[in-house]
């Protein structure tokens, strides 16, 4: 094998390995149960969602998916939390970190017929990006966010 060709094949194992570490390594997840039924829990949520002044961006949901095909599973949704001046300011401040928004609040139903609230704060998924700016905008968001979660959580 050629120098150049042996370099270029190490150079894609290294970005693969750098790529699967990073994919291993997600933010911080905050798992909250609430006391609520999955349906309510999401009502709340989108409830406390506007509440904080925040945008419901998007929605997805397998269950709701299968269910459309007449098949039944447990209850989950992704609820994609954003708003547009801290678009602005987070593109201004890192052009890649665009992928992270809208940021995601995940809620699954349990066994026992509650529901769990999933997500990173903010300051965790933003990190990675090493910008002070970002990391500012991020720390603002940080308590929005615990407060929707705690919002749709209690009783």
């Amino acid at each position: 094998m050629h120098a150049t060709q042996w370099m270029r094949n190490m150079a894609a194992a290294g970005l693969l390995a750098a790529t699967t570490l990073a994919a291993a390594a997600p933010p911080q997840v905050i798992v909250v149960k609430t006391p609520h039924g999955f349906d309510a829990a999401v009502q709340r949520t989108e409830k406390a969602i506007a509440a904080k002044g925040m945008g419901l961006v998007a929605t997805a949901s397998a269950s709701r998916g299968a269910a459309g095909r007449g098949v039944k599973i447990p209850g989950n949704i992704v609820l994609m939390v954003f708003r547009n001046d801290y678009a602005v300011r987070m593109l201004a401040a890192s052009v890649p970190a665009g992928i992270e928004a809208p940021l995601r609040l995940y809620l699954t139903e349990e066994a026992d017929g509650t529901a769990t609230i999933r997500y990173s704060r903010p300051s965790a998924v933003f990190a990675p990006y090493g910008s002070a700016a970002l990391d500012a905008m991020a720390k603002e968001l940080d308590p929005v966010f615990d407060a929707i979660v705690s919002d749709a959580a209690t009783k």
